[in-house]
């Protein structure tokens, strides 16, 4: 091998080895985490919001993706984006910091699809204020991916299950978050907090009768435990792609346009599936031997209203004006 290959051969390694040096010392390795499992919808719509990212950035991201709350209980995760251990997460938000964010899971909020996708979708009232609320926690609110209306999963069947002035004698596994143990007293329940980590085994040690906070899709996955199901739509589950405030103010302008931009196209596709997935998820239900306890328009109405009675004049408490503006937005929907 003469001297001239030598040297060219030389250049060529050096010219490979400051290449790959310089693209690993620019490739960003972030954590993201959701509460699903592998395979399903929102893993799906998660990993297409990456393949875009990624694509559009000319792949200098690198995302490893934790499911089924891998990285803990979505309160849990909450904080360690805030502190900038994991950079991105979608789900529901935690109050345990901050009782505002109650705003999100306001009982009785939305009566219909149409009504959610104007009150929660990306820009609006609610989705402002909420944003204002996690900034404080060093969060930056990307965008949302509605899940279904809530309902109640129960191990027996209560007494007069459409009739909320009617005790039904049964504790229920609620989320610790207080819009769920205020509206299932209103329904006649009696609450009790755990997070979802424990509800199953709440159930089946018999600690619990039952569950609110959830819906059919979630439920689906407690098959021998859940005999009965009431679609209740107490609240409307609503979980939010958000990620750590630092990161996003490292990211260029075109970066925050990109990361905002698909945040919104997946939450629009979402609308358009969602409300079928959620019929699919009860007749999931009905496949694997729960009963479905259907309730009539004037039972919902009755649910809905005392709970908005009993329940909003306490949250506002916790919330503070911006309540009333929200309520105010809804009510000219309605």
């Amino acid at each position: 091998m003469n001297k001239g290959t030598i040297v060219l051969l030389l250049g060529v390694f050096l010219t490979i080895f400051y290449s790959d040096t310089l693209h690993a010392d620019t490739l960003r390795s972030w954590k993201v985490g959701h509460l699903r499992q592998s395979g399903s919808a929102i893993d799906k719509d998660l990993h297409q919001f990456m393949e875009q990212v990624k694509m559009k950035t000319g792949n200098t991201f690198s995302f490893d993706v934790y499911t089924g709350n891998r990285l803990g209980d979505y309160s849990v995760v909450q904080e360690r984006v805030s502190f900038g251990e994991v950079q991105l997460y979608v789900g529901p938000l935690s109050t345990s910091i901050d009782k505002r964010l109650i705003l999100a899971t306001t009982p009785y909020l939305v009566n219909s699809w149409a009504e959610a996708q104007q009150i929660y979708t990306q820009g609006s009232e609610l989705f402002n204020t909420l944003a204002g609320f996690l900034k404080e926690q060093n969060i930056k609110l990307l965008g949302g991916w509605p899940v279904y209306f809530g309902g109640i999963a129960l191990t027996e069947k209560p007494p007069q299950p459409g009739n909320p002035d009617v005790s039904k004698h049964m504790i229920l596994r609620v989320p610790p978050i207080k819009s769920f143990e205020l509206s299932a007293r209103q329904l006649g329940y009696t609450p009790y907090p755990i997070t979802w980590t424990y509800a199953k085994m709440g159930l089946k040690t018999g600690m619990v009768a039952g569950m609110i906070g959830g819906g059919a899709e979630g439920y689906s996955g407690l098959k021998d435990l859940v005999k009965y199901y009431i679609p209740v739509k107490d609240h409307f589950e609503h979980w939010f792609i958000y990620m750590n405030l630092d990161e996003w103010n490292r990211l260029s302008a075109r970066e925050q346009e990109l990361f905002v931009t698909t945040a919104s196209e997946i939450e629009q596709r979402r609308y358009r599936v969602a409300p079928a997935q959620e019929k699919e998820s009860i007749e999931q239900l009905k496949k694997q031997g729960t009963q479905i306890i259907e309730l009539s328009d004037e039972e919902l109405k009755a649910m809905r209203m005392k709970v908005q009675k009993n329940v909003w004049p306490l949250l506002e408490k916790d919330i503070g004006e911006s309540f009333g503006q929200i309520i105010s937005g809804v009510k000219k929907l309605q």
